[in-house]
């Protein structure tokens, strides 16, 4: 199918998705005036569908769903469901209120590694005032030595970390793309916002996916406010939140997170709306049968005049 509009003639064809990326942005992390929009007609979704039981739900056709933008009905011109290989970079927070927790978020990562396929590619990185690689790009499914020297100390420069995987992530070719955090999510250093940071994870086309380090030892208010903080990474880029950073959960949660980055749906549409306004439009995705839950973007920026 084609379509005309100012922004001439356009093809449906499954090759765009390599050409076109949309960059979305979330106005209620706005600490600057830094806001990324790319000029395209074309908006794109990798989304997660899962059962009641938390278990990729295959097998589904483009007529189970449905996209609405700001309440409009639009009609999706692409849909692609595929295993693919993945690129992800893994966010260990080293900072000084990470002390009693390295280890931890050391083996959640080792966790990770353990699951990946042949073809899918990690990288890690630890944070604390400054970012530092600990292992590049591989599909190596262990640790190598220095990710076991690593040691808390300094400030958390997590709006920093996230915007830079994103960097990395923005240079890879795979079409599933996250960026895994553990932290305790409290950012004390940055230079870049909350707002900038996931304006970069969404122009990336990357997944965020949060885990919850601030164990019991962090007050209540103080907790709270950085599990929002990590909440927010999440939701907004159609990831997950990991509440409980330990035990059986947290093993199962990070087998899921491999399984779904390589099970996805891609859906495409050209927005009824062509107004320039640079404007925040909310994206709805539904699917059937209800008992379904679905994950994905929640919206973008228009282009502007």
């Amino acid at each position: 199918m084609q379509v005309e509009s100012y922004f001439g003639r356009r093809s449906a064809s499954p090759l765009l998705l390599s050409i076109f990326i949309l960059a979305l942005s979330f106005p209620a992390f706005a600490q600057d005036n830094d806001v990324i929009t790319i000029d395209t007609p074309l908006v794109i979704m990798n989304a997660t569908v899962t059962d009641k039981e938390g278990r990729p739900a295959l097998g589904l056709k483009k007529e189970q769903f449905e996209v609405t933008e700001r309440g409009t009905r639009q009609e999706i011109e692409i849909f692609e469901t595929q295993e693919t290989p993945f690129a992800a970079v893994i966010l260990i927070d080293t900072s000084g209120s990470m002390e009693q927790r390295v280890s931890l978020a050391r083996a959640a990562a080792i966790k990770f590694l353990d699951g990946i396929r042949p073809d899918d590619q990690v990288a890690i990185y630890n944070f604390d005032s400054r970012l530092s690689l600990v292992q590049d790009f591989s599909n190596l499914r262990d640790l190598m030595p220095a990710g076991f020297d690593l040691k808390a100390s300094g400030w958390t420069a997590l709006n920093d970390a996230v915007f830079n995987a994103a960097e990395e992530l923005s240079k890879r070719n795979e079409k599933r793309k996250a960026i895994i955090v553990l932290s305790d999510g409290a950012d004390t250093r940055s230079g870049k916002s909350a707002s900038k940071a996931l304006d970069a994870a969404l122009e990336a086309n990357a997944t965020i996916y949060t885990v919850d380090m601030s164990g019991l030892n962090t007050g209540g208010s103080a907790r709270m406010q950085n599990r929002g903080v990590l909440k927010k990474f999440a939701n907004r880029t159609g990831g997950r939140f990991i509440e409980t950073p330990g035990g059986v959960q947290m093993r199962q949660a990070f087998e899921n997170i491999v399984e779904e980055l390589g099970i996805q749906y891609t859906i495409g549409y050209y927005p009824t709306d062509n107004t320039r306004d640079g404007k925040w439009r909310e994206i709805e995705l539904k699917v059937s049968p209800d008992s379904l839950d679905v994950r994905t973007r929640k919206g973008y920026n228009a282009p502007s005049k």
